[in-house]
């Protein structure tokens, strides 16, 4: 009966609507649980915020499953067979049974142990981050949990507490990530989808190039600038993500693809040897992945741009807009929708302040609005490409940081968390897909020790924090600092 009833669980209860809420007449939807954390209230109500959006708190009621056509259990300390957006469900006399909670019992969350298939084939349409929910990295979470703890001030772990009701990117860094991250995370999303009848959008970095980051020694990766390498990230990395997105086709995902790699090939092919020797490696895995990755229609990918103070100028643009179109054409018949630019980086959004001059090295986009808005969305289309979108990074720009020059990189003081996930953030912008969070705040660019094999110079400088540690790992000071200054405010 167990079984039977775990396994029918998704289809008894899919159909149940979710109980009408007071907010709604405000023109604000429901939170999903009654137990939702407050981060607000009025004359009207209890507000909690989901997905970036404020929803209104339901009120509980004596038997809240009543509504829904379920009597309440005889006990709330009934067994737990199935849960859902609107609660936690048991069995009584072969019948369906609301379990009542009390007051701070944690909102519930799809069970694990309930398998879920994907469903017919979903298609993007427009805008990949419009009309879904984002979903949470679980990871994520967890770390932010791990760093309240080590908090005492009650402010800033109110903070913090808002930061886990925010997403942000999966970064399949390694090999052995992907296979950590990748189904664990599309499972969950699938599950999510299913329970709450949204579809639920799942975003992955894609990030694990032969030759990796070949300007910069904090973030090197796993696998070398060598044909065997190579070959190994094809078969080993590309092609199990590619089974995984096939398996998971009923549901959106986004994939950033490979950040700073095609920037090197603009600017560094000259200067660095490093970028010379992966050039090749850099063109083929890019073309290797878009015809694979590029032509599942549930899958939107986005090569990155480095950012304004990288391609910012116009030598820089004009190369940029040859080699990604090259790149492009490569993949063929696979798709790109867009791009993405300032991932992991500090540049503002807008900065009024700066102009181009001697103080920018006369770039004449100083901030990534610009960047976009005046001269890569035009250089881009002038260069033949034909879909010409963005998602900007704004994870840690919400504060001008310290740094002496804007090319400065690493672990910056004066940071700040920026604008919220949020689709099509700006009115007349229509190429600008979203405001999203690429570069968890408080993971580490680089280690700030000098002896480490993977120190790089740009984590040493005054204006980088210290000490720091290894690029990915928890940083807890920039975390903290990153809480305080975020604008517009937690």
């Amino acid at each position: 009966m167990k079984s039977t009833i775990a396994l029918t669980a998704v289809a008894a209860l899919a159909a149940k609507a979710s109980a009408a809420c007071w907010s709604e007449s405000l023109g604000y939807p429901c939170c999903s649980s009654p137990n939702a954390n407050v981060e607000y209230t009025d004359a009207d109500g209890k507000w909690g915020v989901e997905n970036g959006n404020w929803c209104g708190i339901p009120v509980p009621e004596a038997c809240w499953s009543e509504k829904l056509g379920y009597p309440c259990c005889s006990s709330s300390s009934a067994k737990v067979e199935y849960t859902d957006a609107d609660g936690k469900w048991g069995v009584e006399n072969g019948n369906w049974c609301g379990i009542q909670t009390t007051p701070g019992t944690p909102s519930p969350v799809p069970t694990p142990d309930i398998e879920v298939k994907p469903g017919e084939q979903y298609t993007h349409s427009g805008n990949p981050f419009s009309g879904v929910e984002f979903f949470l990295n679980p990871y994520y979470v967890a770390e932010v949990d791990a760093a309240i703890e080590q908090m005492t001030n009650s402010s800033l772990k109110a903070k913090a507490e808002k930061m886990k009701t925010y997403s942000n990117a999966i970064w399949l860094d390694t090999i052995k990530n992907m296979h950590q991250w990748l189904e664990t995370n599309l499972k969950g999303a699938l599950q999510q989808q299913e329970f709450t009848g949204s579809k639920v959008l799942t975003v992955f970095v894609v990030y694990d190039l032969p030759g990796r980051d070949c300007h910069a020694l904090a973030s090197n990766g796993e696998l070398l600038a060598n044909d065997s390498d190579a070959q190994r990230y094809k078969t080993e990395y590309i092609d199990v993500i590619e089974e995984k997105l096939k398996y998971y086709k009923s549901q959106p995902v986004v994939l950033i693809v490979e950040p700073d790699s095609l920037a090197n090939l603009v600017t560094n092919l000259d200067s660095t040897p490093a970028c010379r020797d992966s050039e090749k490696y850099y063109l083929d895995g890019h073309a290797y992945l878009i015809q694979k990755l590029g032509v599942l229609p549930h899958v939107a990918m986005y090569l990155d741009i480095g950012h304004a103070f990288w391609l910012g100028w116009d030598d820089n643009r004009e190369k940029a807009g040859k080699v990604y179109s090259k790149v492009i054409s490569s993949g063929k018949p696979g798709k790109v929708r867009g791009f993405t630019d300032n991932v992991a980086n500090y540049t503002p959004w807008e900065d009024p302040t700066l102009s181009r001059g001697p103080e920018t090295e006369w770039n004449p986009c100083p901030d990534e609005k610009r960047y976009l808005q005046e001269l890569m969305h035009k250089d881009f289309k002038a260069a033949g490409i034909e879909s010409v979108y963005f998602v900007c990074d704004t994870s840690r720009n919400g504060h001008k940081v310290d740094r002496k020059h804007p090319g400065e990189w690493c672990n910056q003081t004066g940071v700040g968390v920026g604008a919220r996930p949020q689709a099509s953030p700006v009115s007349g912008m229509d190429y600008l897909d979203a405001f999203y969070w690429i570069k968890p705040l408080g993971e580490s660019d680089g280690t700030s020790d000098t002896s480490a094999a993977r120190y790089d110079g740009y984590c040493g400088h005054d204006t980088a924090m210290k000490p720091a540690p290894e690029a990915g790992q928890w940083f807890q000071k920039h975390f903290e600092q990153g809480l305080e200054n975020a604008n517009p405010p937690l």
